[in-house]
């Protein structure tokens, strides 16, 4: 009798662990195309889950970024959260710019967006924090006038190490140009915790680097580090942003890595 038990136990328990397996390495959708379920928006000045103006909406199997109910941008930069604490994993979708910069918007917002990683859950950001304290994987836009580039790095109050050397510099540039019509672009982010990130654009890699951190001269995450949390960033929440012109987002698909 206990032959048979150790059987099926070994047979469930072989199960379990192939389903697990399973799990990994797998796309997954993470926007449903019909609501905002499992996402969460954080403006400056607002109090997280408050989608100010319903900057944050649905339309047609699209998360829209959208101001036509603003007067004037008034500094509400946004940022919309997936629920999941990330470390090992893989991020793609598909971006367009649409329409016009918003009234008020900096100048630098012209058809600027972008996925954060590795923030802290936004529950726990100061009401009035204007840029997530977070690595931000850069999306821009072309106007058929200037050079500029897409699938970037970005560091508001954090630093990066790319080829053995610490980056302090705010923004570091890809090399792939920045699309200046309304073509849908396919960005993907590959994010080994610490070890190694990766920015694709419609499948080729543009930028790699490692050792996301806090910027110890940085006000916000000075105080982070001095209340325990490690200054190497390894997890984390990744979101997407709202900074002043209208985007679309869809195919928002994730991938979870092995350890």
């Amino acid at each position: 009798m206990r032959s048979k038990w150790c059987t099926v136990i070994t047979i469930i328990f072989f199960v379990s662990c192939s389903s697990v397996q399973k799990k990994e390495g797998v796309w997954v959708s993470i926007f449903n195309g019909k609501d905002l379920e499992g996402w969460s928006p954080k403006f400056t000045g607002e109090k997280y889950g408050v989608n100010y103006l319903n900057t944050f909406r649905v339309k047609d199997g699209k998360l829209v970024v959208s101001y036509d109910g603003y007067d004037t941008f008034d500094n509400k930069f946004g940022h919309i959260f997936y629920k999941e604490k990330l470390s090992q994993f893989k991020l793609r979708l598909e971006y367009r710019f649409i329409g016009e910069k918003v009234t008020g918007a900096p100048s630098w917002a012209f058809k600027n967006s972008g996925i954060k990683y590795h923030s802290l859950h936004p529950s726990k950001l100061p009401l009035g924090q204007v840029l997530l304290v977070a690595p931000e994987a850069q999306i821009l836009g072309g106007d058929g006038k200037m050079e500029r580039f897409t699938g970037n790095v970005c560091t508001a109050g954090t630093h990066i190490e790319m080829n053995n050397r610490l980056v302090t510099e705010h923004c570091t540039n890809s090399n792939y140009p920045a699309i200046n019509d309304t073509a849908w672009v396919k960005m993907e982010l590959e994010v080994h915790g610490s070890k190694l990130i990766t920015h694709k654009i419609n499948g080729k890699k543009v930028l790699e680097y490692s050792a996301a951190q806090y910027d110890d001269s940085d006000e916000f995450a000075k105080e982070l580090i001095k209340n325990g949390y490690p200054k190497i960033l390894s997890e984390g929440y990744v979101a997407l942003q709202a900074e002043g012109h209208p985007i679309e987002f869809k195919n928002i698909e994730l991938m979870k890595l092995d350890d």
